[in-house]
């Protein structure tokens, strides 16, 4: 009889599960978090389409009529109905530069987050799970590495590679520089995050368990103990890709970023800025806007899905 029962019971799939889950619930009772998430995915979905969504591409010479600088959007008059965003200084396209910059954005953003979680998570864990003298020393290196800025790790990486492999190596190399330069200088909020999280986890039964069975702690950390710290490093990847993207593109403002001709967010607004004053405004307001929306939906994103994943908040 126990096993008919048994053989009865049907165990739900992942969608059914996903489908009655209170992240789901919670998505569609928040139509803030709908429309961001809608914007987000148009602008994904532009940035990675951008060599068929553009116009033009404006790293092709041949496709830049310099004549054809700083003429308005559509709406102003003097436009040309072929560029509709208007012509930055360069006399390339605006509407393209924007999809080809967000792109390049995008990958800084997501691929120096990705940096972060592997170094920081990685440094968490050991840090919370072997204590003592691990723990001290890696957190003194996140206290360390915290007391730099961003800018002040862009401006020693940039100059020691301009310095032994020059200017023009760094403006080739501008994306995975950044990646490195930005991944470097934010991972210790990953580490204290997930090292919270496991000092937590660790006096738990399971991971006594665990160690009794004699699993090596290396297993111990990544295949127990990381998976239930998962829901604050979402939370926080959230908010660390829109201040990745802030950063490049302040660091490109800046100039020690991406070269003007290979646009960014950041490089499109530096570019704009020197001709507000002349009329120009839109070579800047424009890719600025763009920047506002995309960080602003990114980090609306990431305050629902803190509160989701808030156990308590959680109402059944």
């Amino acid at each position: 009889m126990r096993e008919n029962v048994m053989s009865d019971t049907i165990v739900p799939g992942r969608w059914a599960r996903f489908r009655d889950s209170y992240l789901l619930y919670s998505f569609k009772r928040d139509l803030i978090a709908q429309i961001s998430l809608v914007i987000f995915a148009l602008l994904i979905f532009a940035a990675v389409f951008a060599p068929w969504l553009a116009p033009a591409n404006p790293y092709d010479l041949a496709q830049i009529d310099i004549l054809a600088s700083e003429l308005p959007p559509f709406w102003i008059d003097g436009a040309d109905p072929a560029y509709l965003m208007g012509t930055d200084a360069q006399g390339r396209d605006l509407l393209s530069t924007i999809l080809y910059g967000a792109r390049v954005s995008l990958i800084i953003g997501f691929g120096a987050v990705l940096m972060q979680a592997v170094i920081g998570v990685s440094f968490g864990l050991m840090a919370g799970y072997l204590g003592g003298r691990v723990d001290a020393f890696l957190m003194r290196l996140a206290d360390i590495q915290l007391s730099f800025s961003t800018l002040m790790v862009a401006i020693i990486v940039g100059a020691l590679v301009k310095a032994i492999f020059g200017g023009a190596t760094f403006s080739e190399y501008a994306v995975p520089l950044l990646v490195l330069i930005i991944g470097l200088a934010e991972w210790p909020q990953y580490a204290r995050t997930v090292r919270a999280s496991v000092l937590a986890e660790r006096s738990k039964e399971y991971v006594d368990a665990a160690r009794v069975m004699g699993l090596k702690s290396r297993r111990i950390m990544f295949r127990h103990i990381l998976p239930n710290t998962l829901s604050p490093i979402f939370v926080i990847s959230t908010v660390q890709v829109a201040n990745a993207i802030i950063s490049e593109a302040a660091l490109s403002f800046l100039g020690l970023g991406m070269p003007e001709t290979h646009p960014s967010l950041g490089s499109l607004i530096k570019s704009g800025f020197d001709y507000i004053q002349s009329g120009s405004w839109w070579i800047t307001l424009i890719p600025g806007a763009v920047l506002v929306i995309l960080v602003l939906v990114i980090n609306l994103l990431g305050d629902w899905l803190r509160d989701v994943l808030n156990p308590r908040l959680y109402k059944g």
